[in-house]
């Protein structure tokens, strides 16, 4: 198993060079290869850390962690990404491993996520427990999960 290097930086911590690579992942990701036009620039970055792994070539994987009442009442992480070169190697789950240790420690419990359907039993493995209805989000099925 490899043993990536994250780092974890709020707004005015990031460099430009970072911001910038950052942004361009969660575009080629959420926008380019999903299909899904939406405004990712969202307002909260601002007021979020942001946690990611990077290679030669780049970041290789990131997530968002939001204080209590930024995005939700409860804390949250959201903008899960793996860029495509680094899919099925694992990295996704030190992600989220990371990601969970994260939030726990800053932030503590109830963590809340929208989760893409076909990711569900990914977060499930979390601890993380469907809420409501399946929904669409900008085209795309999703579920409110939360883990207490």
């Amino acid at each position: 198993m490899s043993q990536e290097s994250f780092k974890i930086k709020d707004w005015e911590s990031l460099s430009k060079e970072e911001l910038y690579a950052i942004l361009k992942l969660r575009q080629e990701v959420f926008v380019v290869e999903q299909h899904c036009p939406y405004l990712d620039c969202d307002d909260h970055d601002e007021n979020c850390l942001h946690l990611w792994t990077e290679d030669s070539q780049g970041i290789t994987a990131y997530s968002r962690i939001a204080p209590p009442g930024e995005i939700y009442e409860e804390t949250s992480i959201g903008r899960v990404i793996t860029a495509e070169r680094a899919r099925r190697t694992g990295l996704g789950r030190r992600l989220m491993d990371r990601s969970m240790k994260e939030t726990e420690s800053q932030f503590g419990k109830p963590i809340r996520i929208m989760a893409q359907s076909y990711l569900l039993k990914f977060y499930e493995s979390y601890g993380f427990v469907k809420e409501g209805e399946e929904f669409l989000e900008d085209g795309l099925p999703h579920w409110w999960m939360i883990c207490d």
